[in-house]
């Protein structure tokens, strides 16, 4: 499973890197103004930077809703670097979009996915990866762990290559549980990738190895 780091925050994205883990990043505009990065050209110097960082796809979000605009605008955000892929919302106009540049060779990742007949839409128009959202589902007392299973199947079914990307993900468990199913990748913030590492056994083996080598001189 690849991990991806949902984040515009380039510390974090450093972090990540230094792990030695990361295959890729996500963000949005609503990460990118958490940032404090507004405005076309700081947005594009941006997504430029991360490419700078990490050697995998950076997924590069939209901010159009129709057809002509998201073409525009995609095919600015994919001439910044090769590792971009564009991030189209699950709109009618987006699947329209999907299908122009898979036609170009273009890279994308729909985005906004709470359904499994989205994310057969989205495959059929030749999104590279589907982006079902899970905390957002949890939200709402929703199992979005049941909408990965669904998605799995559907797509082994007629062997699409369209990877699913788990997206909002909100802690180790989401990590684990994907993994288990068979989510092709997770994008997470850091904290739950860095959670990974922790558990009190391990603390409380490695406190006691510390000990006894002092004790050894």
């Amino acid at each position: 499973m690849k991990f991806f780091i949902d984040t515009a925050n380039l510390e974090q994205i450093k972090e990540a890197q230094d792990l030695g883990i990361l295959d890729g990043v996500t963000t949005n505009p609503s990460l990118m103004a958490k940032e404090g990065i507004s405005g076309k050209e700081a947005i594009l110097n941006h997504y430029k930077t991360i490419c700078e960082i990490v050697d995998g796809d950076i997924s590069a979000e939209v901010l159009s809703t129709t057809y002509e605009e998201m073409i525009k605008e995609g095919d600015e955000l994919a001439a910044i670097h090769p590792n971009i892929v564009v991030k189209i919302p699950m709109i009618k106009d987006g699947i329209k979009a999907l299908k122009y540049f898979s036609n170009k060779g273009i890279k994308t990742n729909c985005t906004l996915i709470f359904s499994a007949g989205q994310a057969l839409l989205a495959a059929k128009a030749g999104a590279n990866y589907v982006s079902p959202f899970l905390g957002r589902l949890d939200d709402i007392s929703v199992d979005g762990m049941n909408l990965i299973e669904e998605i799995r199947i559907i797509f082994d079914n007629y062997m699409f290559d369209t990877e699913i990307l788990a997206a909002s993900i909100r802690s180790p468990m989401h990590i684990i549980n994907c993994a288990k199913i068979g989510a092709d990748v997770i994008t997470s913030p850091l904290d739950p990738i860095l959670n990974l590492l922790n558990h009190p056994l391990t603390d409380k083996g490695l406190a006691q190895f510390v000990a006894d080598a002092k004790k050894m001189g």
